[in-house]
């Protein structure tokens, strides 16, 4: 048998493989300071916001006491703030309105009659109204005739198809978010911040209501309105205080009017060209 040689051990292995410079490169130990500095930062950051959260739960910030969540519970103390912010507003005021009304009834929502103490629901002259409204507010009673109000008022009335929730800001000061039924949060500044960016981008996305059309009347523009919004013949009909063959009668006429077959081509005509 040949002689294989003498086996080497473990440790003599060892002994034979040169040492591990187990020094960091100077770019290394650098780059772990950098880190380290990068976590301790965040960490800063972390406990502040933790901070700031923990003072919100107890309504009020930790920089000069002043309450910036309050809790408003009930329909009537809602209906009272949203009124109490329209008609304190000095410069615009902007609101969500949705569906399932539980606070106020449409007509005294976008009423501009006085309420029931004869004081009067409309903020002073001068005050820019923007107004965005969803499907299920649209499919509501009165919602149509208070709309027109608003507009021959030369109030900003826009539409969006997504689901809204409840909400007024005055000024871009101080708003009231609902939410739920029974619940609403009063927000000042600077956390109204958060409500105004998030009505600027949902506005961006909306289309204006009922854009005035030279080829169409006001009752073709309040119908492709609420069709686009998608409401049935019926609940338009409802709307307008009209009958179902009504609506389709006149929403025949706008297709033969731009020429094209289906209402779903109708849609994308009105869109295309303007009519809303």
């Amino acid at each position: 048998m040949p002689d294989l040689g003498r086996s080497v051990t473990t440790a003599e292995e060892a002994d034979r493989t040169p040492p591990r410079d187990t020094r960091a490169p100077a770019g290394a130990a650098a780059a772990a300071e950098q880190l380290h500095t990068v976590f301790e930062q965040l960490g800063h950051d972390l406990r502040r916001a933790e901070s700031v959260v923990a003072a919100l739960v107890r309504d009020r910030t930790p920089d000069d006491g002043r309450v910036r969540v309050e809790t408003v519970d009930g329909p009537v103390a809602q209906a009272r703030r949203i009124l109490e912010l329209e008609t304190g507003a000095r410069h615009t005021f902007q609101a969500f309105l949705t569906g399932l009304n539980t606070i106020t009834p449409v007509p005294q929502t976008l009423s501009a009659a006085p309420d029931a103490s004869g004081n009067d629901r409309r903020a002073p002259s001068g005050v820019t109204y923007q107004l965005l409204v969803d499907r299920d507010f649209l499919a509501e009673p009165a919602a149509v005739a208070a709309l027109e109000e608003r507009v021959r008022r030369g109030e900003q009335v826009r539409v969006t198809d997504s689901p809204l929730l409840k909400l007024a800001v005055a000024d871009g000061d101080i708003a009231m978010v609902q939410l739920g039924p029974d619940r609403a949060v009063l927000l000042r500044q600077p956390l109204t911040m958060l409500v105004t960016e998030l009505f600027a981008a949902v506005w961006r996305h909306s289309r204006p209501y009922l854009r005035e059309v030279a080829e169409l009347t006001p009752v073709d523009r309040q119908i492709l309105q609420l069709m686009l919004s998608g409401l049935t013949d019926a609940a338009t009909a409802n709307q307008l205080g009209t009958s179902p063959r009504t609506v389709q009668r006149r929403l025949r006429a706008l297709m033969d009017l731009a020429s094209v077959t289906s209402r779903l081509q109708l849609g994308w005509y009105a869109m295309r060209n303007n009519w809303i």
